[in-house]
């Protein structure tokens, strides 16, 4: 099967400081999170300590195609029900 996203919600992980979303491998769920140092990596408002749940989510956004691509990339090599996207996936 092929990895899906028919699902656009998204949250933030107060505990993992990532937003987590979900992905579809046929009928089994798979939870990605992605860290917040991966989204704050282009983007310098982010990098503060300061950044909201807000600002979070709407980096989330604005990069969901390319942290689409790196999710389903990152379940190919490795097929969990539950994946972090760190930095390193994003190289």
């Amino acid at each position: 099967m092929t990895l899906e996203f028919p699902n656009p919600s998204r949250s933030f992980d107060e505990e993992r400081n990532a937003v987590r979303f979900i992905g579809h491998d046929g009928m089994f769920e798979v939870r990605f999170f992605v860290e917040v140092e991966a989204l704050a990596k282009s983007n310098a408002e982010l990098r503060s300590k300061t950044a909201s749940e807000g600002a979070y989510l709407a980096a989330f956004d604005a990069a969901r195609s390319a942290v689409l691509d790196v999710a389903r990339k990152a379940y190919s090599r490795d097929r969990r029900n539950s994946l972090t996207l760190t930095v390193e996936n994003f190289r």
